[in-house]
């Protein structure tokens, strides 16, 4: 990423800042706060705000964003109580609005906001059963998209109608963008079916109200996830960060200077 006086360089896209109302930053994920650094030194005051929620203890001095503390592997209230700040920052943008997300592993976990009738300590005992089961990180995340209301694509439906960038660092193995941290900016495949087997296979006894709501949205009574043809996804935009692209844009630099 690099801005050339109002254009803003992503992945070979460009962006006129000029054309935009407002421009916000949020993130999740125990790289957040130096990726959170590096947007405030690219566009500085343009900034008009923004919350990135990391791990305990993985911080920096950030000017124009609000740093938030969270727990992982295991959800915490500070985490609900940054992603509940998140909602309230984004909820009711609109089209000439711009935000700039940024993703690193750990981001499930941290990104904690339970669906209505899931309380913190539900997901909690449910993450701690997934974490000892031996369920791959694919499974886990169905899980857990389920269950939040944000993961599994449902931050996009919050920036909607906006223009969201997001910057992803991978954490997964083969960089399934749906998989890093449970795929909050992009169209989920998991479905509540898919929550039922993974509970069969692994014989896990969760609590009743997580039972319940997959029961209810195998019935059809609840909203899916955002599948790949929702209209959330239009002014959506995705770039992974690879160790290949930090290395080629590092050579880039010095082959400036």
């Amino acid at each position: 990423m690099r801005l050339d006086g109002e254009l803003l360089q992503v992945g070979g896209r460009g962006y006129d800042l000029s054309g935009y109302e407002r421009c916000y930053v949020v993130g999740f994920g125990k790289a957040a706060a130096a990726m959170g650094y590096a947007l405030e030194h690219i566009l500085g005051a343009r900034i008009e705000g923004g919350i990135v929620i990391v791990k305990y203890g993985h911080t920096l001095d950030l000017k124009y964003l609000t740093l938030c503390e969270a727990g992982h592997p295991i959800p915490d209230e500070a985490g609900v109580k940054g992603a509940r700040e998140m909602v309230r920052l984004l909820r009711g943008l609109g089209p000439n609005d711009l935000v700039l997300v940024v993703i690193s592993g750990g981001g499930s976990a941290l990104l904690s906001l339970p669906r209505d009738g899931i309380t913190l300590a539900d997901k909690q005992q449910v993450t701690k059963q997934l974490l000892a089961c031996g369920a791959s990180i694919g499974e886990m995340n169905a899980i857990r998209k389920h269950l939040s209301q944000l993961k599994g694509g449902q931050l996009a439906r919050i920036i909607y109608p906006a223009t969201a960038i997001s910057l992803i660092l991978s954490d997964v193995v083969g960089d399934r963008l749906d998989v890093i941290a449970s795929g909050p900016t992009v169209p989920d495949s998991s479905t509540f079916a898919d929550c039922m087997a993974i509970v069969a296979r692994y014989a896990l006894e969760l609590p009743d109200p997580v039972l319940r709501l997959f029961e209810r949205g195998l019935r059809g009574e609840l909203e899916e996830t955002p599948k790949l043809n929702d209209p959330v996804f239009a002014k959506t935009f995705q770039l992974l960060v690879s160790s290949s692209t930090a290395r080629g844009g590092a050579e880039s630099s010095r082959a400036r200077l």
